[in-house]
């Protein structure tokens, strides 16, 4: 018997999901008791499941032989069995149990959970998600994007264009819901009409917080809320901190926007660059704390961004997604040789004067002077009045 892991149906969105694959039933409800009976990150319970497979696992840690670590951290919770209420109720949601035998892992991206080495850094065991996007997919082009809870006018304002601007260049923004930065970045990807993901420290069936449960839905509606927490399951400090590594692993990097110098933020960028992403952060003023976490990160290595095509170059294809330099100012004395530069630096503005009294203060031969008085004229940058040279106002 098989259980199709397809996602209910959900709003319209630019790209329908197909009908995904299935995944054998058993499978599928190990991954479920396993979700619950370990608070994530669980290390030594997902070396065993890799060891004997999901479903010996599941069934192991039911009657208790399994090896110390493992029964240190699924004894308090492996008579719970609540495989039947967590499917049902995913179910009502239009959610599902994505699980690591799905061709929509993204074994991929998760793959630097392992080659991490960290125990703290371990791969989730399953996840819950809700919304009609492949996690496969938005995980080949991510970015997460993290900062400040009480962020200033000037991060939201930051946070929502480079989203914006992400987005638009079809890479999905990766946030954790939060008010501040996390909110301005999935609405900045959404006002661009593009899906982005929701990571949660608790069920995807929980709204938090409750004022984003508006937020939440649009961001379900095109793309993806996220959680290795089963659904009922409440947040708490611990799991946001958890639930960071999950940020920054979908992610090729996480750009954090503001942060103070303890955050939650500067712990996304931690575990990112234990797991080798890119780790980028935006300057602010130096007398707020909010952009001191970011300016921390810039002296130990980030790479500075302040627009979304210095983000693409920083996570993009090598010598492909280059940023074009941004246009900047020129003067009509730019071209100017170095002589025609000191006749035009001895010009006054307003009494005129002969081309000796040039060749005095310019320190420059008469034929000298004469000659770049002529270059000038042509230039619009010298006028000739009686006899006499001045200072012309330059031509737009």
């Amino acid at each position: 018997m098989v259980v199709e892991s397809e996602p209910c149906p959900a709003q319209p969105s630019s790209s329908p999901p197909t009908a995904a694959p299935a995944v054998a039933v058993e499978v599928l409800r190990a991954r479920a008791y396993l979700s619950r009976v370990a608070e994530p990150p669980a290390a030594a319970l997902g070396v065993f499941v890799a060891q004997v497979g999901p479903v010996e696992a599941a069934e192991r840690v039911r009657r208790g032989a399994v090896p110390d670590a493992v029964r240190a951290a699924t004894g308090a919770r492996r008579t719970v069995d609540r495989i039947d209420a967590d499917l049902d109720a995913a179910a009502a949601l239009g959610a599902r149990l994505l699980a690591p035998e799905h061709p929509d892992w993204p074994h991929w991206a998760f793959a630097a959970f392992d080659n991490a080495g960290v125990r703290e850094l371990a791969a989730p065991l399953a996840l819950w998600v809700r919304g009609p996007a492949s996690l496969l997919e938005v995980s080949e082009r991510a970015v997460a994007v993290v900062g400040a809870r009480a962020a200033t006018g000037y991060g939201v304002h930051v946070a929502g264009d480079l989203a914006a601007g992400l987005a638009a260049a079809e890479y999905t923004v990766v946030s954790g819901a939060a008010f501040g930065i996390d909110a301005a970045a999935h609405r900045g990807a959404l006002a661009a009409r593009r899906p982005t993901v929701a990571v949660m420290a608790c069920g995807v069936d929980r709204a938090y917080p409750a004022a984003h449960s508006e937020l939440l839905a649009r961001i379900a509606a095109t793309g993806l809320v996220v959680s290795e927490y089963p659904p009922g399951a409440v947040p708490a400090r611990h799991r946001f901190l958890v639930r960071n590594r999950l940020l920054a692993g979908i992610g090729a990097g996480t750009l954090v926007v503001e942060a103070g110098v303890r955050s939650g933020a500067q712990r996304t960028a931690a575990d990112a660059r234990a797991l080798g992403r890119v780790v980028m952060a935006v300057p602010g003023p130096v007398t707020s704390g909010l952009s001191a976490g970011c300016h921390e990160l810039l002296r130990h290595g980030a790479t500075l961004v302040t627009r979304p095509e210095e983000v693409l170059e920083a996570v993009g294809r090598l010598g492909i997604d280059l940023a074009v330099d941004r246009p900047r100012p020129t003067r009509a004395t730019d071209h100017l040789d170095k002589a025609q530069a000191a006749v035009h630096d001895a010009l006054p503005t307003r009494a005129a004067r002969d081309p000796r009294w040039l060749a005095m203060e310019a320190g420059l031969p008469l034929d000298v002077v004469r000659a770049g008085l002529i270059d000038l004229e042509r230039l619009g940058l010298a006028e000739y009045r009686d006899g006499l040279w001045q200072r012309a106002t330059p031509r737009r």
